[in-house]
């Protein structure tokens, strides 16, 4: 017997990075992990930089890169929303692994200039990634 789906919509400002049906899925909100499969009752919440960890229909899983967004649940649909999507197979362990040097080194050594903030975040969106990439086993590139 067929597992039941729901229909998931993965889209960043740039492109529809998945479409199609999924047993559930997990993605980490402001409040924490969320586990939505069918039946899930409407919702709609900020999503932290991270992943979407989706089981498609018949099982097989993917991993999609989040810098962070929305997440929209609706009884027959839902909708991940982000500034940016990266399927997890796309990234780049290198950049990721600069970027989290750089925004390191701006928290570390602060000047007038720089905001901590936002190295904060950058910061959080580089670890994601990383953490995506050691999900994935890849090696470096």
């Amino acid at each position: 017997m067929a597992a039941i789906t729901v229909h998931l919509d993965v889209v960043s400002a740039e492109e529809k990075i998945f479409s199609g049906k999924v047993e559930h899925l997990r993605v980490t909100g402001e409040e924490g992990e969320l586990g939505v499969m069918y039946g899930h009752a409407p919702l709609l919440t900020p999503i932290k930089p991270g992943m979407v960890r989706l089981v498609k229909q018949h099982g097989k899983e993917e991993v999609i890169y989040l810098s962070g967004g929305f997440l929209e649940v609706q009884p027959n649909n839902v909708t991940v929303l982000a500034d940016t999507a990266i399927r997890g197979d796309d990234l780049d362990k290198a950049k990721a692994e600069e970027a989290r040097a750089a925004a390191l080194d701006a928290i570390t050594n602060p000047s007038s200039d720089i905001d901590f903030t936002r190295a904060q975040v950058e910061l959080s969106k580089a670890m994601a990634q990383l953490q995506v990439i050691a999900l994935l086993g890849k090696a470096q590139r």
